[in-house]
């Protein structure tokens, strides 16, 4: 059988495929939504600021409230508390917790400019014919509740509003002090008031720094540089540095005396101007002869200041309402009180706060933090 084709010459080797092309890395795809939080956050401010704004410019053309009080910082808004369907007004005004000049804990707003902006709010506006003062205090600093009586006072003779005080359960030392320049005090039996009287604190802690052996070295310019020094040591005076304390002793007890006859004028003439707009309302209470020695830090009940003529009349909030009716002759007023505007700065200030968390242990009562070497108007049961 004849041979089949002879194969032929070996063809080429079969083509290698190249290796496959690796793609280069691709970096993992963020998912992180921070920047989502962020811009839904801004967004909603943005949408608040624009309702709100609006809102708040057709309650002013609306109501006719009064303009803002200042030009710069923190505005004023009226907020209707009791709406009696009346075109008259009564405002309420707070004055709560220790009298300070320090900013509020929850805004930009001092105690003292607070209140004198709620009361040229209330002068501004025709409307408003009255204030009851809500007095809830123990006291506190000697110049905040004397610029806040004297506002009071102004407020009164310029606008000749009258301004009625309900006390709640305190009202005691600067929390009267800010009450005696007020047409119409009105107390509950109850009530914790007077404590008329001055108070300064400090600390001599000598004896502690001895404990540990630590010594000062003490650089003055004048014999009395140093008043009030607790670093002094009382066991080791010398004839001199005992003459010198005896001094200091007396400097601050006019000081402090000074300070008192102002208290107790603040108190007579208040309640002397008061008793004399008063003439018209029988059930007004005078104040009496021997009220100045009871004057003396005490504290009272609201049915002994009664009887003292420090208030005039015993009742609660619904009374003082009653009386500011009376004495502003109208019929019937819606109650207002003002707060602070809503302002984004504001919000985005708190926001951007990166203070380290406060942690507060609730025991009822949150006693007063007083500053070494500053006068007090306040009750002795709150000054340590």
């Amino acid at each position: 059988m004849p041979p089949s084709n002879p194969p032929g010459p070996p063809g080429p080797p079969p083509l290698i495929p190249p290796p496959p092309r690796l793609a280069a890395p691709v970096p993992p795809r963020r998912t992180g939504s921070g920047w989502k939080v962020a811009t839904i956050i801004l967004a909603c401010l943005l949408a608040i600021t624009l309702v709100l704004n609006p809102l708040h410019i057709v309650r002013l053309l609306v109501k006719g409230a009064a303009a803002p009080t200042r030009t710069a910082g923190p505005k004023l808004e009226e907020a209707v508390v009791e709406d009696n369907d009346s075109a008259n007004k009564i405002a309420i005004v707070s004055v709560e917790g220790v009298i300070t000049s320090d900013m509020l804990e929850h805004g930009s707003y001092g105690m003292v400019e607070f209140i004198k902006d709620e009361l040229k709010s209330a002068a501004d506006d025709d409307r408003v014919k009255a204030v009851v003062l809500k007095v809830n205090s123990p006291g506190g600093e000697v110049l905040a509740a004397d610029e806040i009586s004297s506002a009071i006072t102004k407020f009164q003779n310029d606008s000749g509003k009258p301004v009625i005080v309900s006390m709640e359960s305190l009202a005691a030392s600067g929390g009267y002090y800010v009450s005696a320049p007020c047409r119409w005090i009105v107390a509950n039996e109850l009530t914790i008031t007077g404590s008329i009287g001055v108070i300064m604190h400090t600390y001599n802690y000598r004896g502690l720094m001895n404990l540990v052996g630590l010594r000062p070295l003490v650089f003055k310019s004048g014999r009395y540089k140093d008043m009030l020094s607790g670093e002094k040591d009382l066991d080791k005076l010398t004839e001199q540095e005992k003459e010198d304390l005896a001094s200091e002793e007396k400097m601050v007890k006019d000081l402090i005396n000074e300070t008192f006859e102002k208290f107790k004028t603040v108190v007579s003439e208040g309640r002397k101007q008061s008793n004399k707009k008063n003439q018209q309302e029988k059930d007004s209470q005078p104040l009496a002869d021997n009220w100045a020695s009871y004057a003396d830090g005490r504290i009272l009940s609201g049915k002994e200041a009664h009887q003292l003529g420090l208030v005039d009349e015993l009742g609660n909030f619904d009374a003082a309402v009653k009386r500011a009716r009376k004495l502003a002759k109208i019929e019937n007023a819606n109650l207002i009180k003002y707060q602070q505007t809503f302002d984004l700065s504001n919000l985005l200030r708190l926001l951007g706060k990166s203070e380290a968390p406060k942690i507060k242990v609730d025991v009822g009562l949150e006693a007063p933090k007083l500053k070494v070497g500053q006068l007090y108007f306040l009750s002795p049961t709150f000054a340590h």
